[in-house]
């Protein structure tokens, strides 16, 4: 809005998702940067329960949110497994992006990436100057048609529809 103070909110516009999970407003996976479980023996070692050790983690600086560092490399999923949805083909607008980010293959993409390009760069989320290209190790369809997501996946699952429910 023309009325609200800018000094307030600048930035990016992943910036005020970053705020949101911060703030617990928003839901979001892996939350922390590290692993929940080397915390629990972190805080065992300190002395401190979890909830404290986490906080006190927090407010230091020692551990941070992970959508402060999603381009981390442990911050990033792995596995996807894709049910009912062409995502790679009609159902994702963007696809390109999933192709070259998410699978590492050829795509499409035609525009500069955001560090090449003087645009507005998130103030809340650390800045990689290189993407990680082909995050995902295992891509999983369960489909009853050969979509394109179906051709990039690793493993093609079946799944039974009005084709064969029709013989019973």
């Amino acid at each position: 809005s023309p009325l609200a103070d800018a000094s307030k909110y600048s930035g990016h516009l992943i910036d005020f998702n970053v705020r949101a999970e911060r703030m617990g407003w928003l839901p979001s996976a892996p939350q922390l940067g590290r692993n929940p479980l080397s915390l629990k023996a972190e805080a065992d070692k300190a002395g401190l329960s979890p909830t404290e050790f986490t906080a006190q983690a927090l407010k230091s600086g020692d551990l941070r949110m992970a959508c402060e560092q999603p381009d981390s490399g442990s911050n990033h999923p792995r596995n996807l497994f894709v049910w009912r949805s062409n995502l790679l083909g009609s159902s994702g607008k963007g696809h390109e992006y999933m192709q070259k980010y998410l699978l590492g293959t050829e795509s499409g993409i035609q525009g500069e990436e955001l560090g090449a390009s003087d645009g507005i760069k998130p103030e809340e989320v650390e800045w990689q100057t290189a993407a990680i290209e082909g995050k995902l190790d295992l891509l999983v369809t369960l489909d009853f048609r050969m979509s394109s997501t179906c051709l990039f996946s690793d493993i093609v699952l079946p799944t039974a529809t009005w084709y064969e429910k029709d013989d019973m």
